[in-house]
């Protein structure tokens, strides 16, 4: 099967939310896998494509022809923040990956409702 019909199939049988949610599972799970790891390079990697998927929503929040509530928009642009500036902590070594773990399952959880 090509990459692009397996894309063609996946699109057509994913919802957003689904999609969506499927993103933060992959990403968490590299995140809890790396905790336990000593490869720094391993952290980074996983640290770093947390933040692209944060940055994304981040973006997509500040679009004005988003559909989410305002209120949403804002809670989600609030945590991108915080999650950027705690995965440069991560990063340093200053702070925990844990939170991290936690505000995408959170994310998770709100996701399959």
């Amino acid at each position: 099967m090509s990459l692009h019909s397996y894309t063609v199939a996946q699109n057509t049988t994913e919802n957003p939310r689904q999609t969506e949610y499927r993103l933060f599972a992959q990403v968490t799970r590299a995140l809890m896998e790396c905790r336990d790891e000593e490869s720094k390079s391993l952290l980074a990697k996983a640290v770093h494509w947390n933040r692209r998927l944060w940055l994304a929503l981040l973006a997509d929040c500040s679009m004005e022809d988003n559909v989410l509530p305002d209120e949403t928009r804002a809670g989600i642009i609030s945590l991108a923040i915080w999650v950027d500036k705690h995965s440069r902590k991560v990063l340093r070594g200053e702070a925990k990956i844990e939170p991290l773990i936690d505000v995408n399952r959170s994310i998770m959880e709100g996701l399959s409702a």
